[in-house]
């Protein structure tokens, strides 16, 4: 949000230099985030001086140039060389001396210097108007009446020049008191008022208007619950016209460009006041009756964009009397009622709106307007009578309008200020601090909250209505510090903490372990939007009233954000990939399901690039083994599923109980495309929830490092190509003696010298037993009883 200077001094009167007014705007929580220069006419004019052109005639190596002689006072004449076509003797003229900045539309400045232009000397310059930016005409050079303007003097005596600071304000979404030159004025006394700094404030109030004769306008609004207070004018005999000079500057200083007078009146109000306004071409309003309630779902609607609308039937909406839609109050004009240069009766509307409602009607069009955005956050109702008895003054200086009739207003109920408790000693709790009764009741008279009456330990007051984010008493003790000062609290000599102990079952803990696990592993965690666009809307959250449609939709999974970091970082030629994503997934089937995962995704090299290692790319085992050293940590039982997943073009699950624990794919190809991905991604998800139900559900027992050796024992089986290795791993594991500790593959074996349809597997088989020695017969007793099982469910043949 920028704030002028000049214009914030309007409301309060200091000396304070604006860096001193933006440390303690930054203080009391109005982060000042830069202060710029503002000039109405970039440069100022410093450097041009008014001359006169004693002899003019034509440049002797140049065609279109002309060699000048120029008085630009105290009998100094300088030699410039002019391109212009309209330059002559004895013409009065702007002119650019040596050292002048010469400004174009975008700010980039060029330095008049002394320089030979076609073997001429030339010792400044003769300027047109676009040049110093009076205007857009570059027709030739300025000839100015030289009745008016005296030889010598500087050209910037004759304008009024604006130059100004503007204040870039940080400001956070619940100050809606301080979306205006007032509100920031009066926060600034506030603070000044209460820490020895001088400072004048004036709070502003309604004028004293002068009406004549009568209107035949009718008001009704139909909902007080939508529109709590609504005040209209009628103005004849309006002037649009451009604005004077002071008003534009104004405007453009915080960044808005002029359009005409009453257009820039309604906008001066809304900076200055912070209350929007309105205003309709009062012919154009049927029947002569406002009507402020809502229409038809499916009405149409033609804004001042130019844009058709369908309006869905909760806008607030402001009708005429046959019930055509004007305006979305509080958000956007409509194309058929608003103010033309041909316009000579307005109504000027000042209202409040129902946040709520206000900002379900931006959010469904897809609008951000200045006025919605103030209403949505609500505005000061009880401002409403004096913005717009300050906009009809203005209008009736600047349009030579003429107010007819009375104000036609609906306030049918009151919008009272909060009550609210405040406790010295919860004071004192938050701030670490005690401050003086006496000072907090300064505090609170310069915040214009009233003090209604003296308890034991605290105060009753009445917050007033404007501070809409102001409720609690902890609310209120928030602006007791602001203004207090936060630099005035003393940081604690020693820190004080009770240490919690963490309980080894907490989810928490287990999201903790898993992810030290992996940052261990050399992977990163990252943190993305819950809300996104879909490509697929089946089974998708929608939200209701979304920021955009780029985030219309509560995610269904958490593999589609990866792959943006990871096009991020690729793009960024970092294309060794190893994220993880600890988040919630939506869906909607037969009933909403929210579920929280661990998300995996890997991609390019599996380990940097160095002397040391030759290169290798990352592949599905690598995620599998990263999976696996996670699962080992909650010492469960699980089995391998095939998965069928559209999002992988080779997948597999991990089930534990009946329900589907992991998922591990290489991401399809299509979907990579959609990423703009040009290198393989593979992607593995967690279900967090069950593997905390599951780590909970299992007792952990720790177990003496056994006094005995393991055996080991190899068996290289000839099976069909078609048989897997994790078939014959389940075949093994449902064998009943307790000697298997491990079973691993090897070796794979496909080449020459093998039956047609055949491979070799090589598998290793770990025995032990805890309490003794096996011996031979044990362990040939446990290898004859898994080549049994491996000949009957594959017809496996052992290789010598």
């Amino acid at each position: 949000m920028k704030i002028s200077n000049n214009w914030l001094k309007d409301y309060i009167k200091t000396e304070l230099k604006s860096e001193r007014i933006g440390e303690f705007l930054t203080d009391i929580g109005l982060e000042v985030e830069g202060i710029e220069k503002f000039e109405s006419i970039k440069g100022s004019l410093e450097g041009v001086v008014v001359g006169k052109v004693l002899t003019c005639e034509k440049h002797p190596n140049a065609d279109k140039l002309k060699k000048t002689t120029v008085d630009v006072g105290d009998g100094k004449v300088l030699n410039i060389v002019c391109g212009a076509p309209n330059v002559g003797e004895g013409q009065t003229v702007p002119v650019a001396v040596v050292g002048t900045k010469i400004y174009d539309k975008t700010g980039n400045f060029f330095e008049i210097k002394e320089a030979k232009i076609r073997g001429e000397v030339s010792q400044g310059m003769i300027c047109a108007e676009d040049e110093l930016g009076l205007s857009e005409d570059h027709g030739g050079i300025m000839v100015l009446d030289e009745t008016k303007y005296e030889v010598g003097k500087n050209f910037s005596d004759y304008f009024e020049l604006t130059n100004d600071e503007v204040f870039e304000i940080g400001l956070t979404p619940n100050r809606t008191d301080a979306m205006s030159h007032y509100g920031v004025a009066r926060d600034l006394y506030a603070f000044l008022s209460t820490n020895q700094q001088k400072g004048d404030f004036e709070k502003v109030s309604s004028v004293a208007l002068n009406n004549e004769g009568t209107h035949e306008f009718t008001l009704e609004v139909e909902d007080a619950e939508l529109t709590p207070r609504y005040i209209g004018a009628v103005i004849e005999n309006v002037k649009v016209a451009e604005s004077p000079s002071w008003l534009k500057d104004r405007l453009k200083a915080i960044g808005l460009s002029p359009i005409n007078n009453i257009v820039d009146i309604t906008n001066y109000i809304l900076h200055g006041f912070g209350q929007p306004l309105h205003a309709f071409d009062a012919d154009k309003i049927a029947d002569k009756k406002v009507k402020v309630g809502t229409v038809a779902e499916g009405t149409k609607f033609t804004t001042l964009d130019g844009v058709e609308r369908t309006l869905n039937g909760s806008e607030i909406i402001i009708k005429d009397g046959q019930n055509n839609p004007m305006c979305i109050a509080g958000v956007f004009g409509g194309a058929n009622s608003g103010v033309s240069t041909e316009t000579k009766t307005i109504f000027l509307e000042s209202a409040y709106f129902n946040p709520v409602a206000v900002r379900k009607a931006a959010k469904a069009h897809g609008l951000n307007t200045d006025a919605s955005f103030r209403f949505e956050r609500g505005v000061d109702p009880n401002i409403t009578r004096t913005a717009i008895t300050h906009a009809i003054q203005m209008i009736q200086d600047l349009a030579e309008g003429n107010l007819v009739g009375d104000l036609l207003e609906e306030y049918a109920k009151k919008i009272e200020d909060n009550y609210v408790i405040i406790r010295f000693s919860k004071i004192e709790q938050i701030l670490g601090t005690k401050i003086h009764k006496e000072k907090v009741k300064e505090i609170l008279k310069a915040l214009e909250i009233q003090v209604l009456n003296e308890i034991q330990n605290g105060f009753e007051i009445s917050v007033p209505a404007y501070r809409a984010d102001v409720t609690r008493e902890i609310d209120v003790i928030e602006e007791i510090l602001r203004i207090y000062g936060y630099n005035k609290i003393e940081a604690p000599q020693k820190i004080s903490f009770t240490p919690v102990k963490l309980n080894a079952k907490d989810q928490d803990e287990l999201e903790n372990n898993w992810a030290r696990t992996l940052q261990g592993l050399g992977f990163n965690e990252v943190m993305n939007n819950s809300l996104t666009s879909v490509k697929d809307e089946t089974n998708a959250v929608k939200l209701l009233n979304p920021l955009s449609n780029d985030l219309a939709f509560m995610r269904k999974s958490l593999l589609e954000g990866l792959l943006q970091n990871a096009i991020y970082n690729i793009n960024r030629k970092n294309q060794d990939i190893k994220f993880f994503e600890f988040g919630k997934i939506y869906n909607k089937k037969e009933k909403y399901e929210e579920r929280k995962q661990l998300a995996i995704l890997v991609s390019g090299r599996n380990v940097s690039e160095n002397w040391l290692q030759p290169k290798s790319t990352t592949d599905f085992y690598n995620l599998k083994a990263f999976v696996k050293v996670l699962l080992e940590r909650l010492a469960i039982n699980y089995q391998e599923v095939a998965l069928t997943d559209d999002r992988f073009s080779d997948s597999l699950a991990y089930e534990s109980e009946g329900e589907t624990l992991v998922r591990i794919g290489k991401v399809a190809p299509q979907m990579l495309k959609d990423f703009d991905i040009d290198q393989d991604c593979f992607y593995a998800e967690i279900e967090l929830e069950l593997a905390q139900k599951l780590r909970f559900n299992k007792e952990l027992k720790f177990n003496d490092i056994p006094k005995f050796n393991k055996i080991r024992r190899d068996l290289a089986l000839l099976i069909d190509k078609n048989i897997t290795y994790q078939e014959l791993y389940q075949t093994a594991k449902k064998n009943k003696s307790p000697f298997i500790k491990n079973i691993n593959l090897f070796d794979v074996y496909e080449g020459k010298n093998l039956p047609e349809g055949k491979k070799s597997y090589a598998m290793s088989f770990e025995l032990l037993n805890e309490e003794k020695t096996l011996e031979e017969k044990e362990i040939s007793a446990v290898m004859d009883s898994l080549i049994k099982s491996f000949q009957k469910e594959f017809n496996a043949e052992l290789r010598s």
